[in-house]
């Protein structure tokens, strides 16, 4: 789609803030397309589920353990799952040991599996 001045910016944010679906939609995809963990952070925190699910995704493309952990600390069960699956990617145990002593069943599970290799 090509870009003009009504779709970015301030105009595309504030027709967003007055309720218009499709100027946020719009605001997640181009946020995702420049890997703006900030502005899906600001979308995501307003009760936005495809924000969320795309700040994720994107924290999880690029190996943001902090941006998961944060997700995951509040409660996000699909966060938990990218984290424990990154953490265990990057050989970083402190995480998986974290959410297992947390109670995180998947966490308890990935450590024994990892331990019994």
């Amino acid at each position: 789609m090509p870009s003009c001045p009504s779709l970015t910016g301030p105009d595309l944010r504030d027709r967003a803030e007055r309720g218009d679906h499709d100027a946020v939609d719009e605001l997640i995809e181009l946020a995702t397309e420049r890997g703006d963990l900030t502005e899906l952070r600001r979308l995501a925190q307003s009760g936005n589920t495809t924000a969320t699910d795309e700040l994720i995704q994107l924290a999880a493309e690029q190996g943001n353990l902090e941006e998961l952990r944060r997700l995951s600390d509040a409660g996000n069960a699909a966060a938990t799952d990218q984290l424990i699956e990154l953490a265990t990617e990057q050989d970083n145990m402190d995480e998986p040991r974290r959410l297992a002593d947390q109670g995180n069943t998947t966490a308890a599970e990935q450590l024994m599996e990892l331990t019994a290799e």
